[in-house]
């Protein structure tokens, strides 16, 4: 599928409410599309689009999206929870340790609500201090916060 041909999955019947891009650079086009991917899917309909604008990690991306998810329990609109997701980030709250990831989502294994399992792969990596913009800050939201 061409990104020109994203109108015709009919997003907006009845409307998509938030559609979610973790990849890179989703949020990134060129001249012909400013916005990308993510640009396409909000001219086709989707209200809110979560998208990246550079390259982003794993276990950066990982973090950040369970974060975002939990926050959008209880957060008001989109852009807040993102937002929330972005400063338990900044303030170490979301991290890398001992092979698990920590954090406030609601996933569990050992102690409800602060732990989730990660890959092997990702465990292999050590622990990890999440809070350099590097891990959280390629993500903006287009279209409608709410």
């Amino acid at each position: 599928m061409q990104l020109n041909q994203l109108r015709q999955l009919g997003w907006n019947n009845p409307p998509v409410e938030l559609l979610v891009l973790s990849a890179c650079r989703t949020a990134l086009g060129d001249e012909q599309t400013e916005l990308g991917f993510a640009g396409f899917a909000f001219q086709a309909g989707v209200k809110s689009v979560l998208a990246s604008l550079w390259y982003v990690s794993d276990e950066g991306t990982l973090a950040l999206m369970s974060e975002f998810y939990q926050q959008l329990k209880t957060a008001p609109i989109k852009a807040e929870a993102l937002r929330q997701a972005q400063i338990a980030m900044i303030k170490g709250q979301v991290r890398i340790e001992q092979g698990v990831l920590r954090g406030s989502f609601a996933f569990s294994s050992k102690r409800a609500g602060s732990e989730a399992p990660i890959s092997p792969e990702l465990a292999s990596m050590g622990d990890r201090n999440l809070a350099h913009p590097y891990y959280w800050a390629a993500f903006t939201m287009i279209g409608s916060p709410w």
